[in-house]
């Protein structure tokens, strides 16, 4: 896309980012609901992964053949695909867990150090140049991290120890992301997520099964993570067509937000004042960094 992006596109762009993260909190908040009525973790990942599948083949696959003329499970790097969508499996169990004990505004923000860690290691994993600014963007979102979980906060040891592996695990599923989108299209990349989540849930769930019936309002909440896990990440993707990834980087912390809104209606959790210091400077790091990528790239560039 070109830096004459018509404003209208980049709005649209921001638009389908903002509703998107909105659903995803949505998947989120319902993922607490179920976690804390005695699901266990790995059946309501199951159930997300199922749907999620079912409505892209129904959809999305089809779609794709029309536009693009082949499978959407034609893909030149399977194993990779496969590495990517374990990891993201394990990704959403992992987060599950730690929005079971922790509130949503603290999960998603230590979620949102995801981004920090892929620059932290990406000099290494995707050879990219190593910048000054990025590892003063890593110490910033660290230390906003280290104050959300303070000892004597409102996150337990084990919501902590829990965040930062779901955090490090996201940060290798984003790289894995940007390699595969190199040799594949990201909907073969997205449509892979789903279907090697479903089968590997749907193996594993006999031994995680929850002895309990459902009732109308929680199989509704069950179905309701299958639709707002494939719309959101739909709006996501929508959104990096319209707008380059730079210009949208800041409004994508926007869902610290709306994670922070859900966490109060739904379930009458505030972060305390120090907490939401410690939020908005992991959101500061990103916000800033996502800025000077931006200028390195549009501006500094045709400079050098």
């Amino acid at each position: 896309m070109q830096d004459s992006t018509p404003r209208t596109k980049l709005w649209l762009g921001i638009a389908c980012l903002v509703l998107g993260q909105w659903t995803l909190s949505l998947l989120d908040t319902a993922g607490k609901l179920l976690a804390q009525s005695g699901y266990h973790v790995v059946m309501i990942a199951w159930m997300r992964y199922s749907l999620n599948t079912v409505l892209m083949a129904l959809v999305l696959a089809p779609h794709f053949y029309r536009k693009h003329g082949q499978s959407i499970l034609r893909t030149r790097r399977p194993a990779l695909q496969l590495l990517r969508a374990t990891l993201l499996l394990l990704s959403t169990i992992v987060f599950f867990s730690v929005l079971k004990i922790v509130p949503l505004s603290e999960g998603t923000a230590m979620n949102f150090c995801a981004p920090l860690f892929v620059l932290a290691i990406s000099p290494w994993l995707l050879k990219e140049k190593s910048y000054a600014s990025r590892w003063v963007a890593v110490g910033v979102g660290f230390a906003g991290m280290l104050i959300v979980m303070r000892p004597g906060g409102s996150i337990s040891t084990v919501g902590v120890m829990l965040g930062l592996t779901s955090a490090i695990i996201f940060a290798v599923v984003v790289v894995l992301t940007r390699k595969t989108n190199q040799s594949d299209h990201p909907m073969v990349t997205l449509f892979y997520g789903g279907l090697v989540g479903m089968v590997i849930s749907s193996a594993i769930v006999p031994f995680f099964w929850t002895p309990h019936q459902p009732t109308t309002a929680e199989w509704l909440i069950l179905a309701s993570t299958g639709i707002t896990s494939t719309v959101g990440h739909l709006l996501v993707n929508s959104a990096y067509k319209h707008a380059e990834a730079s210009l949208l980087a800041p409004y994508a912390y926007l869902q610290i937000i709306s994670a922070t809104t859900m966490g109060w209606l739904v379930f009458g959790q505030l972060p305390d004042s120090l907490t939401a210091i410690g939020i908005a400077i992991i959101c500061a790091g990103g916000v800033g960094i996502a800025y000077v990528e931006h200028r390195r790239v549009h501006v500094d560039a045709p400079r050098t």
